[in-house]
């Protein structure tokens, strides 16, 4: 069972990161780690720290050492935001600190943001498109540190299921002639949360698409296009510049 976390835990280290610390304990006080989100799994290098989950809150794990002068051993956490946070777990007779609070790892940070914007009241409503029935609209922007986060609401009042293809997000020139070729730059995003595959005939579903922050270079335009699978409802929106300047900042995670 050990082998398997551990392989487990190496993989995930490779998918999502792990950000590294120095934790001393000492025999006869607790050190308390506080992490961002509920604890699913925790694995000790060895017995010689002692770990207690605290039933009252799910975030918390209590450290003490097994016995002194022990030789440094590394603990891994898994929390439920899907993040593993590897320790280095060293002696120390009189820790300088008892409590030890957590930081989201980037990552984790950005699922967060991208999750939490889902549910935001609609501040934009300009920038929009529909094909039979079908709507989609950016209903907000926003922005922390690196990372851009684009709402989007897209509506179904037909009687007919509407079956997500793509989801794309790219630049391209502006075109003023027929005969001119248009260049297309892809833009990748880091995340995508929501509901992405399916909206139902008269429902509606929200999608927040995190992407790298960039500015729209002259004579282009920044598009996100939605496609229908085995369909003709393609929907289109043209994002400018003056519409990212309406961009809200959003506060840091607590």
């Amino acid at each position: 069972m050990k082998k398997w976390w551990c392989l487990i835990s190496v993989c995930m280290i490779f998918i999502v990161g792990f950000s590294q610390q120095v934790i001393p304990v000492t025999t006869d006080r607790t050190t308390s780690l506080v992490f961002p989100f509920p604890i699913l799994h925790i694995d000790r290098g060895t017995r010689d720290i002692l770990v207690q989950e605290v039933k009252e809150s799910d975030n918390i794990v209590l450290l003490k050492a097994g016995c002194r002068s022990f030789h440094p051993t590394n603990l891994s956490v898994l929390t439920s935001d899907g993040s593993v946070y590897s320790f280095l777990i060293s002696y120390d007779s009189l820790p300088p600190s008892l409590v030890h609070k957590i930081s989201v790892q980037l990552k984790a940070s950005v699922e967060t943001y991208a999750n939490g914007i889902i549910d935001n009241p609609s501040f934009i409503r300009h920038i929009y498109d529909h094909s039979w029935d079908v709507y989609a609209q950016v209903t907000g922007i926003y922005i922390k540190e690196e990372m851009m986060y684009y709402q989007l609401t897209i509506f179904n009042n037909s009687p007919i299921n509407y079956d997500i293809d793509f989801t794309r997000f790219y630049t391209r020139d502006r075109v003023k002639s027929k005969r001119t070729a248009s260049q297309e730059i892809e833009l990748h995003p880091d995340y995508i949360s929501g509901n992405t595959r399916l909206v139902k005939s008269g429902s509606s579903t929200v999608i927040v698409a995190a992407i790298k922050k960039f500015t729209i270079p002259d004579r282009k335009d920044f598009i996100i296009e939605i496609g229908e699978k085995n369909g003709g409802r393609n929907l289109r929106m043209r994002v400018r510049n003056k519409d990212l300047l309406r961009t809200k900042i959003l506060p840091d995670l607590k």
